[in-house]
């Protein structure tokens, strides 16, 4: 257990995923943290997420549900009311795993000059079933321009302090805020990643990511335009972790992953 317990504040962007909703709300209220701060802003949902809303209301620090502009202003919306040292946002559909937010707290004792640390995830179905698990290693700004998004929103966590210094989420991003997002933090603070499942990252139908993948690169090409990487180093970075996996006894992980690779499979995380 933690020895301390920093505010964390939690923000759940939601519209219209009742069906999932409440699974990322309980994920979150279950973790039976002392001292959190959840703030759910919802775009003005028809589908019954506002009735589950209000069976939690009072205990949300902060819930409404209005029209907004998309995901990433109801996120900057809750990250501009958020009073925690520590802040992170859970999409209405995924979910933490049990005891993300002490390993969080402990980590943050631990080494307290870190503004960003992150966990592992778990690809999940519709019923909440793993599918895949993907490892991470430390946050490192130059292998996120080489390979891409290297880390989960699922499960990460930075300090409100660099927050402030690097302000919000860039609302021009319609699919790729996060990666933008991420690139700016691993850039102005160092960076921790503990190797414990804090994150469940939903696959369905209805995700941004198996109905947007052209809108996905289009932007990933604006975020990277002037500070493309060449191939080389993207090897020598890709190199670096999977040694960084092998070193802390992953063998069997990259093995798969590289299996995933030779298939055809995206191999990010592994």
């Amino acid at each position: 257990m933690a020895t301390s317990h920093p505010r964390i504040s939690v923000i759940t962007p939601s519209f219209n995923q009742a069906e999932f909703l409440e699974r990322t709300i309980r994920s979150v209220l279950d973790q039976g943290y002392p001292n959190l701060e959840y703030i759910v802003i919802d775009g003005g949902s028809a589908d019954g997420s506002v009735e589950l809303i209000r069976k939690y209301a009072d205990r949300l620090a902060y819930w409404v549900s209005e029209p907004d502009r998309g995901q990433v202003d109801a996120i900057n919306r809750g990250l501009r009311r958020a009073t925690g040292e520590w802040l992170c946002w859970q999409n209405s559909d995924d979910i933490f795993f049990p005891g993300a937010f002490e390993q969080l707290a402990e980590a943050a004792a631990e080494h307290p000059a870190d503004g960003l640390i992150i966990g592992n995830m778990m690809l999940i179905d519709e019923m909440d079933r793993p599918l895949r698990d993907l490892h991470y290693v430390t946050p490192d700004h130059g292998a996120m321009l080489a390979e891409g998004m290297l880390l989960a929103n699922q499960a990460a966590f930075w300090r409100r302090d660099v927050q402030q210094r690097i302000g919000l989420l860039d609302e021009s991003y319609h699919c790729s805020f996060d990666y933008d997002w991420f690139l700016r933090l691993t850039a102005a603070c160092p960076g921790r990643h503990v190797n414990r499942t804090w994150g469940g990252l939903r696959l369905h139908g209805a995700t941004k990511t198996a109905n947007q993948a052209t809108r996905f690169t289009e932007e990933n090409r604006r975020i990277l335009a002037g500070r493309e990487v060449p191939g080389w180093r993207r090897r020598l970075y890709m190199l670096r972790r999977l040694g960084q996996m092998l070193g802390r006894g992953e063998l069997g992980y990259v093995l798969r992953g590289m299996v995933r690779r030779a298939g055809g499979a995206d191999g990010k995380g592994a």
